[in-house]
């Protein structure tokens, strides 16, 4: 679908790039020639990471970033900039989240979580959107999640994080569209990643979030990576402030009032079309 050149000589930093979905889109973006910057909080991760990053072909430079330090985010912008120039693109991908109800938990435990999910994105937002008002040009994606808009039981901080990131993807968009700079979200559904999907999905409860997505299966994170990559080419060049769903369906078959009556047999449609046709 993608041209091979489509990325290159494009700097790209991704927070959260040394696993699961952010490394995927990390790997996607380097066989399409970008310039890669993966960062996060463990370098021994990272750097086996870079290692096999780089056989993409991509110049690959791993930064240790807690992106809820603005000390390490101004040190990740000015080593990407010492060592490749510009930035053209930002990926606001590190995250935190777990499931517990509400009122168990403590408000250091939201505090954690918006301050990486929420609190990380407006720091590196912030200081990489100054070098792109310079620049006159650069684009941000963000990934947030479908329960931004719904809300959610059982993962209430990232649920007020995410809802936070997403007022800010439309805002910015509009404030920083007039220096260039495109700013736009995924929501994913589930994408099974090493680490996070164990803290998320309880054992056995597998098969029956399988059930709530029309597709019937979970999302492949090649997919989510080929939809980052037209997301922050230049392809998608009047692309700004939008959010794209990612998720099978899920979220719709939800939304919808009678959606759960995919469950009834045949039989039961059988009956109700004779009594339909009896009563006209």
């Amino acid at each position: 679908m993608f041209k091979q050149s489509i990325l290159k000589n494009k700097t790209i930093v991704i927070t959260g790039g040394g696993t699961g979905l952010g490394k995927s889109m990390a790997q996607r973006f380097g066989e399409l020639g970008a310039n890669l910057v993966i960062a996060s909080r463990k370098m021994d991760v990272l750097e086996k990471s870079a290692e096999e990053l780089r056989k993409t072909g991509s110049n690959v430079l791993p930064v240790s970033c807690d992106v809820r330090k603005l000390n390490d985010v101004r040190e990740m912008v000015k080593q990407t900039s010492d060592t490749f120039g510009q930035i053209d693109v930002l990926v606001n991908n590190a995250a935190g989240n777990f499931i517990s109800p509400t009122e168990r938990l403590t408000e250091g435990a939201f505090k954690v979580i918006i301050d990486i999910v929420l609190m990380g994105t407006i720091h590196c937002s912030l200081a990489v959107g100054k070098k792109m008002i310079n620049q006159k040009k650069g684009a941000i994606l963000n990934i947030v999640t479908t329960y931004a808009w719904t809300g959610s039981g059982y993962v209430v901080p990232s649920a007020c994080a995410k809802a936070g990131v997403l007022a800010l993807t439309r805002s910015l968009a509009v404030e920083w569209g007039t220096y260039g700079i495109r700013t736009n979200a995924i929501a994913p559904g589930p994408f099974p990643t090493e680490g996070a999907w164990n803290r998320l999905v309880p054992p056995g409860f597998e098969e029956k979030m399988k059930e709530r997505i029309p597709s019937k299966r979970f999302g492949e994170p090649r997919e989510l990576a080929n939809l980052a990559t037209f997301l922050v080419s230049d392809y998608s060049g009047f692309i700004n402030g939008e959010v794209v769903t990612i998720d099978g369906g899920e979220w719709l078959k939800g939304a919808g009032q009678f959606n759960e009556l995919c469950s009834l047999p045949d039989e039961f449609w059988n009956q109700i079309e004779t009594l339909r046709k009896e009563k006209s």
